[in-house]
């Protein structure tokens, strides 16, 4: 029987090509579209589940008020905190500090190499994480001070092997470690992407040597804090217990300022895409748009399968007789059914096979799009096979199923008379299938022009700060007293060339995130309740004319008063926050700053800092001529290539055993952008996929509609009927399911798209424009696909469609 199946269905596939070619490649677009977001996702919701303990790991995050408004939401929060709670609540078993310190250099067999990533632990990292380290005992490798664990790619770029253990480097020219151990290279589903792990202990000792005490401190933020709970601890109990544990040692602060402070629990493996806070150890995901992936994944796979059974049940009319046939000779209905199951079967199968050669040829391509390592090892998990196998049982079952029992359901004498006629019940159904078609692409259309729309609108806007023309270079490392001296030629050799126009120096450019955060600050003579928290960008005399700020109220620092070196410039919403409604009204008063008193000098026009999707930070500008921080050097010149060498030659000359890095601000700038762009160009593309597949399916329909209706153009034309009203009776029924679609899916759109602006602080406004273009262009799209079938219909000879039966 199952051979006959076999015979009947690949019969039927290669009798009508057409429409077999339609399914097959509508339905082999869908799978492959929709296993290649699978495979998206998967990775995305993949973060730290490598971790044998992961649901026992939390990191602390923490929250700051002032006068009951949140300041600052912190990744890395308060350097006491962790021990301090785990000290206190028993249900904490164990915990581990870690503390970025940015990038480190040293010196093998008289090379100059310069280590990424680098970061401070606590000695139970490797007892908390599951981190494979390949040398050393993860007991003991980060207890001792002056010691460090290195990745195995760091280990043969220095050594050549994994030989490392026992050797000593040097770090920046004043920091002995001794290699202890060498772990795996990061796996790319985590955030804590590492080259070396320098014991806490060593830190700490820094630290002491600078009067803190970074072991103990809950006025001093910046630590990443992780909390292993043990097997039986309820984490809600346990989060209700940090912030009294955290009152015993920042109460008297807390009244004292009128703040106030929060302490969450957030599990380890919702890092990645729900949290986007305050130093953050790398560049995290985005929940929504990883489900919003998923969803269009739904709509291609659905809209195939809907082609399907539009198709399947517009042909009735043509298999109706084959039908009668079979059951007048004896067969049973649930034969029938089976047969056309069988043959949805070798359709779907076809379509599979065919989705697989498809993802093989695109997935470099793809992984490119999306920015993501997806390999072919994806072929080797055992959930890949485990999707493909329901994708295809799902596939089979939903678009086989009804056209089954349609087909199935003809009577035989009816069917054998010729009296077999479209049931309205199907009409509808069909319909209806076609305005979800239509409604799912004119969403995701919408979608699309959204997200186009506001990343052109974030890098089109006016920044208020200029970036053109610049290079920066990063901070180089100088242990001796010599730095100020250094800076100062390194600056006048570059300003003696007419390439550069000028030089400046400070401890954050725009792009980065501004670490120097700083509480308590208020007006000399206010209330301490009134004190507020600020971003700090310590600056030299020469930033604010480099990056061509724009003063609305005072001047920027100058070298004539020697008075500046008390002075800060606010920006427009750091003064509206000490309590000045103009900025002229803020000039000459005097803030309390940590102990020390300085004068407002200047007030700048607020600018961004970072990308659009942040609002405006409340900054200070605090001048420090001798700042150890990035060289913004501003070129005047079109050959930068050359400018750069120069730069490179006098940094050697000024600062000999750093490593020249440097970067272009606006493509740095722009970089903020590459995860909005690589969404909106995944999103688009598979917006494309689907409504290339509903088009299919619509030249299909049409098609067969337009057969069906071949003696009634006919008649209609031997009864007067010109062209042009021929092709209007025909493009008028899908012209309303199209306007029916329209209505169903704009306000739907219009619901999702403004959900999701909601994450920009500045953003697009939402104009008809929005959803009346993205209408225009599916309508020409569908009437282009069903032309050809109905200006053929319309042009036949009224002859030759009366002789059609």
């Amino acid at each position: 029987m199952l051979k006959n199946y076999f015979k009947i269905a690949l019969r039927n596939v290669t009798r009508h090509k057409a429409y077999s070619a339609i399914n097959i490649f509508g339905l082999a677009i869908g799978i492959s579209a929709c296993l290649l977001i699978i495979q998206y996702v998967d990775f995305e919701l993949s973060y730290e589940n490598f971790h044998s303990k992961k649901d026992r790991i939390f990191r602390l995050e923490q929250d700051r008020f002032d006068n009951g408004k949140i300041s600052t939401q912190w990744a890395a929060g308060a350097f006491g905190a962790a021990n301090s709670f785990k000290n206190a609540i028993p249900e904490i078993e164990d915990y581990v500090k870690v503390v970025d310190d940015g990038s480190e250099v040293t010196k093998v067999n008289n090379k100059i190499f310069k280590i990424d990533k680098a970061f401070f632990s606590s000695k139970s990292f490797f007892n908390i994480f599951s981190y494979p380290l390949l040398v050393g005992d993860p007991n003991t490798v980060l207890v001792e001070p002056n010691t460090a664990v290195i990745s195995e790619s760091t280990s043969r770029t220095l050594f050549g092997d994994l030989n490392a253990t026992g050797k000593t480097l040097l770090l920046s020219g004043h920091l002995p470690v001794k290699i202890t151990g060498i772990f795996k290279d990061m796996p790319a589903n985590t955030q804590l992407q590492t080259n070396m792990l320098i014991s806490y202990s060593t830190f700490v000792a820094q630290s002491k040597k600078n009067g803190d005490d970074a072991e103990n401190a809950w006025e001093w933020d910046g630590c990443l804090s992780y909390l292993l709970l043990r097997p039986d601890a309820d984490p809600k109990k346990v989060e209700a217990k940090l912030d009294p544990v955290a009152y015993k040692f920042v109460a008297d602060d807390m009244k004292k300022y009128n703040a106030a402070v929060k302490y969450h629990l957030q599990p380890i493996s919702d890092i990645h895409l729900y949290s986007h806070f305050m130093g953050e150890p790398s560049p995290t995901g985005d929940g929504k748009t990883v489900y919003l992936l998923l969803g269009i994944a739904f709509f291609i796979i659905v809209i195939a399968w809907v082609n399907y059974i539009n198709l399947a049940t517009a042909r009735a009319i043509n298999r109706a007789r084959e039908v009668g046939v079979r059951k007048a000779i004896g067969s049973k209905r649930n034969q029938l059914v089976r047969q056309f199951l069988f043959e949805s079967a070798l359709l779907n199968g076809i379509a599979l096979v065919l989705a697989l050669v498809i993802i093989f040829l695109t997935l470099p391509l793809f992984s490119r799009l999306a920015g993501q390592e997806i390999t072919f090892t994806l072929f080797a998990r055992p959930g890949f096979w485990l999707t493909l196998f329901g994708l295809y049982i799902t596939g089979v079952f939903l678009s086989g199923l009804y056209p089954a029992f349609v087909l199935s359901s003809f009577n035989p004498v009816e069917v054998l008379k010729g009296k077999i006629i479209s049931g309205r019940q199907g009409s509808v159904l069909r319909k209806s299938l076609v305005v979800f078609q239509f409604a799912a692409s004119l969403f995701l259309l919408i979608g699309t022009t959204a997200v186009y729309k506001q990343i052109q609108f974030m890098r089109r806007q006016s920044l208020g700060v200029n970036i053109d023309q610049t290079l920066v270079v990063n901070p180089p490392i100088v242990t001796d007293s010599t730095f100020t001296q250094r800076t100062s030629g390194f600056k006048d050799e570059l300003l003696r060339n007419p390439a550069i126009r000028s030089v400046a120096a400070s401890t954050s450019v725009p792009g980065d995130e501004i670490h120097w955060n700083a509480g308590g600050i208020k007006l000399v003579g206010a209330n301490e309740s009134q004190q507020k928290q600020y971003r700090i960008i310590g600056v030299d005399y020469d930033f604010i004319h480099t990056f061509g700020l724009k003063i609305i109220a005072g001047r920027p620092f100058a070298k004539e008063f020697a008075t500046d070196s008390n002075a800060v410039v606010f920006n427009r919403k750091g003064i509206g926050q000490l309590g000045f409604n103009k900025p002229e009204e803020a000039i000459g008063k005097k803030i309390d700053f940590w102990g020390h008193q300085y004068t407002i000098v200047g007030v700048s026009e607020n600018f961004h800092q970072q990308s659009l999707r942040d609002a405006y930070d409340a900054l200070i500008f605090r001048l420090i001529p001798a700042i150890r921080g990035y060289f913004s050097v501003k070129l005047n010149t079109e050959d930068a290539a050359k400018t750069v060498d120069l730069v490179k030659q006098q940094w050697a000359v000024f600062f000999p055993g750093n490593t020249f890095d440097y970067f272009f601000l606006d493509e740095h700038f722009d970089h903020q952008y590459k995860a909005d762009q690589r969404f909106g160009q995944v999103f688009g593309l598979f917006t494309t996929l689907a409504i290339l597949v509903a088009c299919l399916g619509l030249f299909g329909l049409a098609s067969f509609t337009t057969l069906q209706r071949t003696k009634e153009i006919g008649i209609r034309k031997v009864l007067g009927a010109s062209v042009a009203g021929i092709l209007r009776l025909l493009y008028e029924e899908f012209a309303i399911l199209l306007l029916i679609a329209f209505v169903v899916a704009t306000p739907i759109a219009w619901f999702g798209t403004h959900k999701w602006l909601q994450s920009y602080a500045f953003r697009i406004q939402l104009s008809w424009l929005l959803f009346l273009l993205p209408f225009v262009i599916i309508v020409l799209i569908a009437f282009l696909t069903v032309s050809y079938q109905s200006m053929k219909a319309a042009w036949n000879n009224p002859v030759k469609s009366l002789r059609t039966e």
